[in-house]
């Protein structure tokens, strides 16, 4: 029996991967065809892939494992992961046009459903909602929500440069909670990308800032006190959100500024779910020591140029996990969070 193989029998066989993102062929060529009536442009780069750009995102090139789901089962079985949650992923729809959002939206849930019913029991989705026009988020919604292949609602940390406390997304937040999914968190337009323009930084700093306001936002605006049954999960570990967590219960305990959450921001943290992509141990053994362990899911980002190659062995080979725990992060929470 080989080592590889033996970590996986002892530690969960069937890793799932909360954080793999998908661009299908359909949604690729909508916004080739009618996109740049919205200020989005697409772009094929010879012999490296499809690439869109809108305002300050430009996409790299697009791997073929992003489109053809053929191809990615093949990658998964060699990273020995069992099941990918397909999300969307950057620039996400909110920057279209209140019709061209929603066919956005219904063209990339009907692929994913589809890819879901193709490769059954490898696949599940993360469903993208037109969050520009609320209304039509909570229609497309209700459409979903039926898909069996739909596990949980995918979200941008920021909408049309609005916050996620702002009440205009109250009745989505609603719908959500009653439909029981989970609400899953990426940075998408990064606050400050100006500034972050050179050395890859609007990424490596940009997205992991955008989901410590996101989570700042969902805290101090009194947005998890509202939909209690709701569940947040944070991208990249939570960025830097649980290594400021002191800082902001600092200021909870020490200003007078009007937050609106019941409690203090250190009584939110098991509020969110967060993933394993840290890019280091000592991070990774942080969280686990500030969340429990039951409260991280098996991430890799697949498949944009940093993301995880072996996003299994970051878990088995971390000391700071036991079996248990390397099942819980692996499978396990996923399994619970998301009904599989």
């Amino acid at each position: 029996m080989t080592h590889a193989h033996d970590h996986g029998h002892s530690h969960g066989n069937s890793p799932i991967d909360i954080h793999a993102h998908f661009y299908p062929k359909e949604f690729l060529q909508a916004i080739a065809k009618a996109g740049p009536a919205s200020g989005a442009t697409y772009k094929e780069i010879p012999g490296k892939g499809p690439t869109l750009i809108v305002d300050e995102i430009t996409l790299p090139p697009l791997l073929p494992q992003f489109i053809d789901m053929d191809a990615r089962i093949e990658a998964m079985a060699q990273q020995g992961v069992a099941v990918h949650a397909l999300s969307l992923s950057l620039p996400m729809t909110d920057w279209a046009q209140r019709a061209f959002a929603q066919e956005l939206c219904e063209i990339y849930n009907d692929a994913a459903g589809a890819a879901c019913i193709k490769h059954a029991g490898k696949l599940i989705n993360f469903a993208t909602l037109p969050m520009s026009e609320p209304d039509l988020a909570v229609r497309e919604l209700e459409r979903v929500a039926k898909l069996p292949s739909t596990r949980a609602v995918y979200l941008a940390t920021q909408i049309c440069g609005l916050d996620l406390s702002h009440e205009k997304f109250f009745p989505v937040y609603e719908a959500i909670e009653a439909s029981g999914l989970p609400v899953f968190l990426h940075p998408s337009h990064v606050i400050g990308h100006e500034r972050l323009s050179r050395f890859y930084l609007h990424n490596l700093l940009g997205n992991p800032f955008e989901t410590a306001i996101a989570a700042g936002h969902l805290i101090f605006g009194g947005v998890l006190d509202r939909f209690p049954k709701l569940t947040w999960v944070l991208p990249h570990a939570g960025g830097a959100f649980p290594y400021l967590i002191g800082r902001l219960q600092r200021g909870y305990d020490k200003r007078r500024e009007p937050y609106g959450c019941a409690l203090g921001p250190m009584e939110y943290l098991r509020r969110f779910y967060y993933d394993t992509i840290t890019y280091a141990d000592q991070p990774l053994q942080y969280l686990k020591d500030l969340v429990g362990a039951d409260r991280i899911m098996m991430g890799s980002d697949y498949c944009f140029p940093i993301a995880y190659e072996k996003p299994v062995e970051v878990v088995t080979a971390h000391p700071g996990f036991n079996a248990e725990e390397q099942s819980l992060v692996l499978e396990g929470n996923a399994r619970r969070l998301l009904g599989l």
